[in-house]
């Protein structure tokens, strides 16, 4: 059976991120293959095309089943406490819900194994297009179970089932009470939960679109995309150009604003060029489409499912015979030194570019270096380590 594929589509705000993320799926669906499209918004393509399947993703629902499920699993300790249950009349959806349900119906859509570790059976899909939100909040999204995995493994660490059989002793000797046992449980739980959606996020068959409308908010959502997928180890399939005027009308204002959106486009298709990553060009209907037919006018759509994800492409230059030091490279296209930082913090580097930061791990010769510098040239940054004498083998 053929890899799933997953596309997920960003772009610009109000750039047409729901209609290319449709178009894609009819598109794909129309071609043969078993398609899902995942979104937030109420989707109408009439009528739907044989193998198309639309999955509205429902903040609200989800809340509802995590918060109930979270509230069986600690039942005793609510009882003990003397507090009453809620019914599920009474939740509503907290802020942050959005980015949530989105990345569990990810997870869901792909049927990878069941975080108790349970084996799922096989996807029913070829290809998942999901709808996601703007590019900043999009890299975010990404970026989301990484980070919330970190913040479990400090707060409870690897060797947590070692100080949960001493609780009872820690708890004499620091004078203060310890972790209780559903504690450790609803975090080994979130953490298998955050591992699968990480799994299909870092998956091979999973890429990125962005779609801009050429302009100036496009121009700046693409510098943007390039500089957080690059920094969290994503790759482009696709950048669309949306809503594209006709050239050469004869009526003065269309002309002048195919113009300048044909102008924008030429700075699109450089940085497309610089990176390697196609540029597809949809035209404006000037109505929005519904039916598949009118979908197939907006032109060809080649992206379903895009290039496999390379692995973690910051690689190491050893230099140490001729200039004794070791060159860390790491791709950040787009990124200016205005908002890039850096900071050494133990055996990890944090990197600050584009109003985004990752926390990552030196590789091991680097761990036994010091930074002696860095630079940003050609939409690279250069970090320069030098070995440690104290620690490094003579």
């Amino acid at each position: 059976m053929a890899a799933v594929r997953t596309l997920l589509v960003t772009g610009a705000s109000g750039a047409g991120r729901t209609t290319v993320a449709t178009a894609v799926a009819t598109a794909a669906a129309g071609a043969g293959r078993r398609t899902l499209l995942l979104t937030p918004d109420t989707v109408a393509v009439e009528p739907a095309p044989p193998g198309l399947t639309l999955g509205r993703v429902d903040p609200a629902a989800a809340f509802r089943e995590g918060a109930l499920d979270a509230q069986s699993r600690i039942g005793a300790l609510l009882t003990l406490l003397g507090a009453a249950p809620l019914d599920p009349e009474e939740l509503t959806e907290l802020p942050g819900a959005d980015p949530l349900a989105l990345l569990r119906a990810l997870r869901h859509a792909r049927v990878l194994p069941d975080p108790d570790g349970d084996a799922a059976g096989p996807s029913p899909w070829d290809l998942v297009v999901v709808d996601l939100p703007a590019v900043r909040d999009a890299v975010r999204l990404l970026a989301l179970p990484e980070q919330l995995r970190r913040y479990l493994w400090r707060l409870l660490p690897e060797d947590r089932q070692a100080a949960r059989a001493l609780r009872p002793v820690l708890a004499q000797l620091a004078g203060v009470p310890m972790p209780a046992e559903w504690a450790y449980d609803a975090a080994a739980r979130a953490d298998r939960e955050l591992a699968a959606v990480q799994a299909v996020i870092e998956d091979p068959g999973t890429a990125v679109a962005v779609v801009v409308d050429p302009g100036a908010r496009g121009r700046e959502a693409l510098r943007t995309a390039r500089t957080g997928l690059a920094l969290y180890g994503h790759r482009l399939a696709a950048v669309v150009a949306n809503r594209l005027l006709p050239t050469g009308s004869a009526d003065p204002f269309l002309a002048g604003l195919s113009g300048q959106q044909q102008a924008e486009l030429k700075g699109v298709a450089e940085s497309c060029a610089a990176d390697g990553v196609p540029l597809v060009e949809l035209a404006h209907l000037g109505r929005e489409p519904r039916t598949p037919a009118e979908f197939a006018e907006l032109g060809s759509v080649p992206i379903s499912g895009g290039p496999e994800r390379r692995e973690e492409p910051w690689t190491v230059e050893e230099r140490l015979a001729a200039e004794g030091h070791f060159l860390w490279v790491l791709p950040l296209p787009g990124a200016s030194r205005e908002g890039l930082d850096l900071v050494r913090r133990g055996d990890e580097l944090v990197v600050d570019a584009g109003g985004f930061r990752r926390i990552v791990p030196l590789p091991s010769a680097l761990r036994r270096c010091t930074v002696q510098g860095a630079a940003l040239r050609e939409g690279s940054l250069r970090v320069r380590f030098t070995p440690d004498p104290a620690l490094w083998p003579r």
